[in-house]
């Protein structure tokens, strides 16, 4: 197979080209050069948002391409019509942020969508821009050869947001660490290298339209994504469980400041509710909790402890007063 992924150097994008070099697929990456590429691939430079940025596109087939942009939908569009005649298939990596604000628990690939996206448009917000590029490939290459993956938060080596990276720094430094609860609160994600997996898998069926793609309810707990931690650092941390009510008394942000973690609700629904029956039916697997958090450690521990930051997200995580301030009220 031949693949050309746009992007191809961060995270997501990085897992999809070392899955498809496993199976030995020719692989072509696009990227402006700011991060190396991975060894024993094609490299062609340019940059999608500069003008005349994808002369490097300019010639070649592929039997795939893979584009995991979350910003300008225009920028999703202009490569995709420029390859529509020399590729076979478009996989568009999207989100489950797509589905209108407040989304129900369980809904699935054809619930109301969010309003006000255009495959044409500008960077407006992730969720219009993420619906406004899957409208930028089903426009470019028709809903017969596009796939949309909608997928929901996603974990493991290569992370640049730094959700799981913080919570394994935190524990490894030992002592009483605020555990957002309940223990037994189900969360969902998907490891980045069981997405990338699918991805492929998929692409190879050729399978078209959208899917959902993260871990089915039930798979992960906040309890076992945190005393994974624990194990897998070998560190002598205390997790200190603490309820939704003394977290929002001490002013602490859900998400941001306690990645992962949100109390029940409407955001909750949202990012932990998601009905994947479809995806699980394509092929969808899911690695165990525990072989996540141990491999995003030892590639942080290569990294010598400090993670890739996107620069267009903040850093998350407690601040110390805000550690103090939790540990004060439990």
């Amino acid at each position: 197979m031949r693949l050309l992924v746009l992007g191809g150097t961060e995270f997501v994008g990085r897992a999809v080209v070392e899955a498809a070099l496993d199976r030995a697929w020719e692989v072509t990456v696009f990227h402006r050069g700011r991060h190396p590429a991975p060894a024993g691939v094609r490299v062609l430079h340019g940059d999608r948002l500069a003008p005349d940025g994808l002369g490097a596109l300019a010639e070649g087939e592929w039997d795939v391409v893979v584009d995991t942009w979350s910003a300008a939908p225009s920028a999703v569009l202009a490569p995709a019509r420029l390859l529509a005649d020399r590729a076979g298939h478009f996989v568009y990596v999207s989100s489950r942020s797509v589905y209108s604000w407040p989304p129900a628990a369980g809904v699935g690939e054809d619930g109301p969508l969010v309003a006000g996206a255009a495959a044409d448009a500008g960077a407006t917000d992730y969720a219009r821009d993420k619906r406004g590029g899957e409208l930028a490939a089903t426009e470019a290459f028709g809903a017969d050869r596009s796939l949309l993956v909608r997928a929901g938060l996603v974990l493991g080596p290569w992370e640049n947001v730094g959700r799981l990276p913080w919570w394994l720094n935190r524990v490894a430094r030992g002592g009483p660490v605020p555990a957002p609860g309940p223990r037994d609160l189900p969360v969902q994600f998907i490891d980045v290298r069981d997405l990338a997996r699918w991805i492929l898998d998929a692409a190879e069926k050729r399978l078209t339209g959208p899917f959902d793609v993260v871990s089915p309810t039930g798979h992960a707990t906040m309890g076992r994504l945190l005393e994974a931690c624990v194990r897998t650092t070998g560190s002598a941390a205390e997790l200190r469980w603490l309820d939704a009510e003394t977290i929002a008394a001490a002013g602490v942000e859900p998400w941001t400041d306690l990645p992962v973690w949100l109390p029940r609700g409407e955001a909750y629904d949202a990012m932990h509710g998601a009905e994947v029956s479809r995806a699980l039916a394509a092929g969808l697997h899911c690695r165990p909790v525990e072989e996540t958090v141990a491999d995003t450690w030892a590639w942080l521990r290569e990294l010598g402890g400090s993670a890739p930051q996107r620069p267009d997200r903040a850093p998350v995580g407690l601040s110390p007063d805000q550690e103090s301030a939790l540990l004060g009220g439990s």
